[in-house]
């Protein structure tokens, strides 16, 4: 039936990712007054996954491809690029608060792609 149930990975994938943006958001504004703090965002689900494979073709067992990577996202802070006040400091809490509602967009869908999926597992067992 299910050899690889890769929509549950990429689920998992995307909350951790989710995970990952709020503690980002969570440590700019904790420093949102810390003279000379640089704020920091996590580029988006797609462009990390879609960046970490090196090829279109992805492994779907170990050893398939040579060289493959699993395709899993990581994410990874980068400075952003804000003006800085006269402290030196670029975080600005307006986008923060932007980038929480879109972190916690993100984590929702996670868990609607999960549900789904196991709502199709269920289904297809007959339970």
């Amino acid at each position: 039936m299910y050899k690889s149930l890769e929509l549950f990975q990429t689920a998992i994938a995307m909350a951790r990712h989710a995970g990952a943006g709020q503690a980002v958001v969570a440590r700019n504004i904790a420093n949102a007054d810390t003279p000379g703090f640089r704020a920091q965002h996590v580029n988006s689900f797609e462009g990390a996954y879609t960046g970490s494979s090196r090829s279109s073709q992805r492994a779907t067992r170990a050893g398939h491809m040579t060289g493959a990577e699993s395709g899993m996202a990581t994410a990874r802070a980068t400075a952003s690029s804000g003006e800085p006040s006269p402290n030196g400091n670029t975080v600005s809490l307006e986008e923060e608060l932007l980038n929480s509602v879109a972190v916690s967009r993100e984590h929702n869908q996670a868990l609607a792609i999960y549900r789904h999926t196991l709502t199709v597992l269920r289904t297809s067992l007959g339970k």
